[in-house]
């Protein structure tokens, strides 16, 4: 199991999409208040389809609360500023991985007292960073394919054939 951390997430559309991720990767979404947008918001149901009531969901007041409630968790941090990329590290059952929000990303403060658990993407250098949601689903995706998609099972089905 993966934990999906957002840290002050500010579009709805992307909290929606990034819950859908989660339901279907059997992720834990943790929001860290403040939140641009209310959790009830049409937008966010929108974005997770039908969805969203199957999502685990938990909140915090703040970054503090979150580390009070979470006592002793792997927290990876991912940033455009880090060395490290997100192929770099190994990923532990349970651990997780905290996102910033849309205009700013995670507050430099955070980032520098978690420097060896920083991961980014990489992309062109001119390019200021990625759409949130994809960032999310670019590395829950590798972290799940490290622990060997473990809970996962094949589908093999089409929906009028087999294979």
């Amino acid at each position: 199991m993966l934990n999906i951390v957002l840290h002050e997430p500010e579009m709805p559309a992307n909290t929606g999409n990034i819950g859908r991720t989660c339901v279907a990767t059997g992720s834990v979404l943790h929001l860290i208040e403040p939140l641009g947008f209310k959790i009830n918001d049409k937008t966010i149901k929108r974005a997770g389809l039908d969805y969203w009531d199957k999502l685990d969901v938990r909140t915090y007041i703040n970054y503090e609360d979150f580390l009070a409630k979470n006592p002793g968790a792997k927290i990876y941090m991912a940033t455009t500023k880090s060395k490290q990329t997100y192929t770099d590290v190994h990923y532990e059952d349970g651990c997780y991985i905290m996102f910033g929000k849309e205009s700013a990303g995670i507050p430099e403060e955070i980032l520098l007292d978690n420097k060896e658990n920083c991961i980014r993407i990489p992309m062109l250098p001119e390019i200021r960073s990625l759409n949130l949601s994809n960032s999310v689903a670019i590395v829950a995706y590798e972290a799940l394919r490290q622990l060997d998609f473990d809970h996962f099972q094949l589908q093999g089905q089409l929906h009028h054939y087999e294979w």
